[in-house]
C-alpha cells in the first residue's frame, strides 16, 4: 500500500538559524554583546512577503465550520503559488498579531479561472480563525504565497498500477481531499477509489453538496458519523472502524491511501498504514 505526507504546521514558522560559517563572516569582534544580539537579529528578521486581498464571500458550510472565498485576481504570483493539491497558506488579519496556517480546499485551476482561493475554515473560539469567520464580503485579509510540496500524485500513478486509492477524512480534514478530488487523478480511471469521511453527524458534515459531482468522477463517498441521529442508517462510529468492516482491497501492492484528519485515525491499526508505503497523509 502506498502514502503521501505533506505537513501543515501549527503554529507560525520561525526564522531558520544561520549557517555557522555565515556567522562566523559576521564583522561582530567590536561590538558589544548587546549589538551583536540586534545585529544577528536584523539578520534573521521575517521576510515573508504578504499580499493584501479583499473577502469575496463568508458563508456556512456546516456547523462550526465556515466556506470562505477570498479573491487574488489582482496577484498573478499569488495564483501562480497554487500548483498542487494539499498545498497550505498563512492568513493574516490587520491588528491581529497570530496568523492563521490554512490549506487551501479549492483546485489550483479554480484560481487560474476565477482568481479565487477557497478555505473551510472552524472557527474556534478566541482564535484568528473565529475573527476570520466574522468578516464580511471586501474586507481585506494579507495572505502569503502557497506552500507545501501538496499531494505527491506520482506515487500512485499511472492508474492501471494502483486502482485502489482508499481516502480517509475527518471534519475540516476534508478541506484538501477537496482540492485533490476536484484537481482529478483518475478516480475514473481505477476500479475503487473510496473516501471515508467522518463526522459527528450531518449538521457537521461540509460539502455535501459536493458529494453526487465526487460521485460522479469516480469517488465513492462513505459518510461516517461518530454520533448520528436517530434515523441514520449509513455508517456510524469511527471511519477506521468503518474500513475495517468493508475492507475489500484486493491487491495491497496496487492500493494507496489518502489520510487527512485526527492522529488517531492515521494511526489506527485497522488501517495499518506505514509511512514507506503509498499513502498520502496529510497531518
Amino acid at each position: 500500500m502506498t502514502v503521501i505526507t505533506p505537513s501543515v504546521p501549527h503554529a507560525p514558522f520561525s526564522a531558520p538559524p544561520l549557517p555557522m560559517s555565515i556567522l562566523r563572516r559576521l564583522p561582530f569582534p567590536s561590538l558589544s554583546p548587546r549589538h551583536r544580539f540586534a545585529t544577528l537579529a536584523a539578520v534573521r528578521q521575517d521576510t515573508t512577503v504578504w499580499t493584501p486581498s479583499p473577502v469575496s464571500s463568508i458563508e456556512i458550510a456546516a456547523e462550526s465550520l465556515f466556506h470562505v472565498s477570498i479573491d487574488v485576481s489582482n496577484s498573478p504570483d499569488l495564483v501562480a503559488s497554487h500548483t498542487l493539491p494539499g498545498q497550505y497558506l498563512q492568513l493574516r488579519l490587520p491588528d491581529v498579531e497570530k496568523p492563521s496556517f490554512l490549506a487551501i480546499a479549492s483546485p489550483s485551476s479554480l484560481a487560474a479561472s476565477t482568481g479565487a482561493f477557497e478555505f473551510l475554515v472552524k472557527s474556534v473560539a478566541g482564535s484568528t480563525a473565529e475573527l476570520l469567520c466574522g468578516l464580511k464580503k471586501g474586507d481585506v485579509v494579507e495572505l502569503t504565497q502557497a506552500m507545501g510540496n501538496g499531494f505527491n500524485i506520482n506515487k500512485i500513478d499511472p492508474p492501471e498500477d494502483y486502482p485502489t486509492v482508499l481516502i480517509f477524512a475527518t471534519g475540516s480534514g476534508i478541506s484538501p481531499i477537496r482540492s485533490l478530488i476536484e484537481s482529478g487523478f483518475g478516480a475514473d480511471k481505477r476500479s475503487d477509489v473510496r473516501l471515508y469521511f467522518g463526522a459527528r453527524n450531518l449538521r457537521r458534515m461540509a460539502y455535501q453538496d459536493r458529494f453526487k459531482d465526487w460521485e460522479s468522477s469516480g469517488v465513492k463517498v462513505v459518510p461516517v458519523l461518530s454520533q448520528p441521529d436517530d434515523g441514520w442508517t449509513g455508517e456510524s462510529g469511527y471511519v477506521q472502524a468503518a474500513f475495517a468492516r468493508a475492507k475489500q482491497i484486493y491487491s495491497p501492492k496496487g492500493t494507496g491511501a489518502v489520510i487527512c484528519g485526527q492522529r488517531q485515525m492515521a494511526e489506527a491499526p485497522q488501517i495499518d498504514i506505514k509511512h514507506d508505503d503509498h499513502c498520502l497523509k496529510y497531518a
